[in-house]
């Protein structure tokens, strides 16, 4: 990616996906593919590994994975060159032994016009998060309660 490219993109984020104990049974590849052909998001990274019962980590191949995750075969090649193997690494310590898991990094392309407009302005972004929704819906039943 070019300079001005960058300048041009949104945040970006990411996300882990764990399978402790079945393998992906398709149902996200369809809505990953869903918001990349809407604009929502633009997948820059995605990354699928194993973790076995001895806590030994491994890339899995696309062409490795089960019939009924064949459609994130279209990630293939997906890859900015962020992740290296120590992000795998460290990602591997938040799975289970045993389970199957996809990184995947990718621009909120929906966010870009703002992202932009707000470094063109002189901003710059000091914090960011996520609230895991369980966390939400705790707070907001903790809200009601009181």
């Amino acid at each position: 990616m070019e300079a001005g490219e960058l300048e041009e993109m949104g945040p970006i984020d990411y996300v882990l996906i764990e399978w402790p104990d079945d393998p992906p049974n398709g149902e996200v590849a369809p809505i990953v593919f869903d918001l990349v052909n809407r604009g929502i998001i633009r997948v820059l990274d995605f990354a699928i590994f194993a973790k076995n019962e001895d806590g030994d980590v491994a890339a899995i191949d696309f062409g490795e994975l089960p019939a009924n995750a064949e459609a994130l075969e279209e990630f293939r090649g997906a890859s900015s060159g962020v992740i290296g193997e120590d992000d795998l690494v460290e990602a591997a310590a938040a799975i289970d032994n045993g389970a199957l898991a996809a990184l995947i990094v990718y621009e909120n392309t929906w966010a870009a016009p703002f992202a932009v407009a707000a470094r063109r302005s002189g901003g710059q972004l000091v914090a960011g998060g996520r609230i895991p929704i369980q966390a939400f819906i705790a707070a907001l039943d903790a809200a009601e309660a009181a």
